[in-house]
């Protein structure tokens, strides 16, 4: 894979706010990003759009690019809901001249910082607790119960993971939180 741009990292627990810091920071166009569509074997919610939000492929398509190493980094994050980050997710934006932005979980997240160790800047988004979290998580309502309980289940081994990233962010007032984030992504990218 041709090495070229930046890598900008955000993980977080489902329910932390990182998709919303993501899209502020998508806004800024001197940052030069553009956002890391990733493939899922899960079904579209509410009014998500295939090939924007992401590439939503069939389980049966999935497991063949796992076979044929298509991704930088998969996994299986709830049974049967497969997703990960294409290769070729990553040429396309770097043949732009941009730097690739990712909306990612926590493992995901970890595994492209570890190929990438020198160009990534791993973030993790933490809720100010998992109390707050569930209650965001609750407010989409998107979720079964079930699922929501599994979600902070989840997020709970996640929260373990945080200082095995770059920077922690704690998102607890989103204005601060967004600001922070364009202030640590500015200063990687010009460094």
């Amino acid at each position: 894979m041709n090495k070229t741009g930046k890598l900008i990292v955000f993980s977080a627990p489902s329910g932390s706010g990182k998709t919303t810091i993501v899209h502020h920071l998508l806004q800024f166009k001197e940052l030069n990003l553009d956002f890391s569509i990733s493939a899922t074997s899960r079904k579209k919610r509410g009014t998500e759009i295939n090939e924007k939000d992401y590439y939503f492929i069939s389980l049966n398509q999935f497991q063949k690019h796992i076979k044929n190493n298509d991704f930088v980094e998969w996994e299986e994050v709830y049974s049967d809901n497969f997703y990960g980050t294409l290769k070729k997710e990553i040429e396309r934006i770097w043949s732009l001249g941009k730097n690739v932005i990712f909306d990612i979980d926590v493992k995901g997240g970890l595994n492209i910082k570890s190929q990438y160790p020198n160009q990534t800047l791993a973030i993790f988004v933490q809720p100010p607790s998992i109390t707050e979290m569930e209650r965001r998580l609750r407010n989409r309502n998107t979720d079964s119960e079930e699922k929501i309980k599994e979600r902070v289940l989840k997020a709970e081994k996640e929260l373990k993971f945080a200082q095995d990233f770059d920077v922690v962010l704690v998102n607890d007032k989103l204005e601060a939180a967004k600001n922070n984030a364009y202030n640590l992504v500015n200063k990687f990218l010009n460094k």
